[in-house]
């Protein structure tokens, strides 16, 4: 009778406790794509960009920072990482306006100063990215156009396609998958066999995508231009084994930068000189005409 009673107890129990994971898993989820809107305010006095709209098939109007350097023929459109904003580019594009280029920084769709509904991990996103080209090429059809792509920023790059003359992808993820276990990993450990898989199958109902869907390494080879991708070796949110195959599967003409000892961190505070001799090196010797500068 008591072996009876306690396995009555025991079967509960698990029911119980796979009944919360499962609401916790839920609300989990729904935090990892709610907006991350925020009040982005005018640029730093030391950057002097016109703050600019534009529309955006994601559904979004676009808010953005637009510097022009004069008689530049090149324009760096800089796109941030998950869940932060325009500010969080800022370093690089006055790394890139040092160098001669002019830059736009975008605040993708739920991130910023621009509304969404959800975070897509890149399938609106990507609309973003096409929407900051139109804008670029609006004002000058012969502007020569580099992206530089964070995380988010860069795997939005890959699924937008877009015809460019170069594109800069730093700690960018292969598929959604693996993103998510290894984020999972990182604070579960083994668990995340269990507690990933929930988090993505409710990307279908949330968001009407499925986790194939959302691999930039199955995009890379629709990219035709030149193509740098970045990372940190010791990156557990991106692997230096997963920047590996993205950087395998892409076309030539490419270049691998690997900095030592980065996490998934911001690559350009890590190392400054790395970043500007071999980053934005590669970026001065394709577009040409750039006049690099060590000052």
């Amino acid at each position: 009778m008591n072996c009876h009673r306690t396995r009555k107890w025991f079967l509960f129990l698990v029911a119980v406790g796979i009944v919360v994971s499962l609401v916790v898993a839920w609300f989990l989820g729904g935090a990892l794509v709610a907006p991350a809107n925020r009040v982005v305010g005018t640029p730093p006095s030391d950057f002097p960009a016109k703050a600019v709209e534009f529309s955006s098939d994601s559904g979004s109007i676009l808010a953005a920072w637009h510097l022009t350097v004069p008689q530049s023929n090149s324009t760096a459109i800089l796109i941030h990482p998950i869940r932060e904003d325009r500010r969080s580019m800022i370093s690089r594009a006055r790394l890139f306006n040092k160098h001669g280029y002019s830059t736009l920084l975008i605040d993708l769709q739920s991130h910023g100063e621009s509304i969404g509904e959800n975070i897509t991990v890149g399938y609106l996103e990507r609309y973003d990215v096409l929407a900051a080209i139109d804008y670029v090429r609006n004002i000058d059809a012969h502007q020569k156009i580099v992206i530089i792509g964070s995380s988010l920023g860069g795997a939005s790059a890959l699924f937008a396609q877009p015809d460019v003359d170069l594109i800069v992808l730093e700690s960018v993820y292969p598929t959604v998958s693996e993103a998510v276990h290894n984020r999972v990993q990182m604070r579960l450990g083994l668990f995340h066999h269990i507690v990933a898989p929930l988090l993505l199958v409710q990307l279908r109902p949330r968001l009407g995508i499925s986790p194939d869907e959302l691999r930039p390494i199955e995009r890379i080879d629709g990219i035709h231009c030149p193509i740098l991708i970045a990372s940190g070796n010791l990156d557990q949110h991106t692997t230096i084994e997963e920047t590996r195959r993205l950087f395998d599967a892409a076309n030539e003409p490419k270049h691998l930068v690997v900095f030592e000892g980065a996490a998934h961190v911001d690559l350009l505070s890590h190392d400054p000189g790395k970043y500007e001799n071999e980053i934005i090196g590669y970026v001065n010797r394709i577009i040409g005409d750039r006049i690099f500068s060590t000052e």
